[in-house]
């Protein structure tokens, strides 16, 4: 499903988002968008942190297993040939830091969280949810190398609403994407905020335009 930088989606899951869309907003007055990102930040220290655990992984062994390739003890080429080893396991290790699970695995939750938050906060002014007649703009949005979702409200309407609701459209997604159904949990965290925040903003009768596209938006 995921190709270079973007979602590979079939035209009958966009068509399904679109729909997910739609319905949601019969119900209420807010503005839903959903967001696809492969990753919120790039997350460079994770490298640096790869490259020099694999460093002190080779150096603790080569020095822990002395005795089998040092048999006749230190000299300047052996010493040459650790310095070698230690290195290329740093670059290695370094290299290596470029992938999704080794960023995750030396990335807090805190960090990728915050992350993510940011990511959330630029879309949200990039995309103009900020620009409805009532401030009513809501954006999902789930970013696959984190594992997390995000769900930013426009301030009022963020206020208006308890934060219990936020977490459970949160949970809605989550509980899909866990299961590996990425576009099932955009259209139950879809759902779940029409129908949740339709008692706090109920459309008004004859007057509940479309504001905003009811496409996927994807990053990379």
């Amino acid at each position: 499903m995921e190709t270079g930088d973007r979602l590979n989606l079939a035209a009958e899951e966009q068509v399904r988002l679109q729909q997910a869309v739609a319905a949601a907003e019969v119900l209420t007055s807010v503005e839903i968008v959903p967001m696809v990102v492969m990753r919120s930040g790039l997350y460079r220290d994770a490298r640096y942190r790869s490259g020099l655990a694999g460093a002190v992984v080779v150096l603790t062994t080569l020095l822990t297993v002395e005795a089998a390739w040092l048999p006749w003890g230190w000299h300047a080429a052996n010493a040459a040939w650790l310095l070698l080893a230690t290195m290329a396991a740093y670059g290695i290790g370094y290299w290596m830091g470029r992938r999704d699970t080794i960023i995750r695995l030396f990335t807090s939750s805190d960090r990728m969280r915050h992350k993510v938050r940011l990511r959330a906060e630029r879309a949200f002014a990039q995309h103009g949810l900020s620009k409805t007649r009532d401030q009513t703009g809501v954006l999902i949005m789930l970013s696959l190398l984190e594992h997390q979702v995000c769900v930013l409200a426009d301030t009022p309407l963020f206020e208006r609403v308890p934060a219990g609701v936020w977490d459970h459209i949160v949970a809605e997604v989550v509980g899909q994407v866990k299961a590996g159904d990425v576009i099932g949990g955009l259209c139950r965290g879809i759902e779940r905020a029409g129908a949740a925040l339709a008692q706090y903003c109920p459309p008004r009768p004859g007057d509940n335009p479309n504001e905003l596209p009811d496409e996927l938006i994807q990053g990379p």
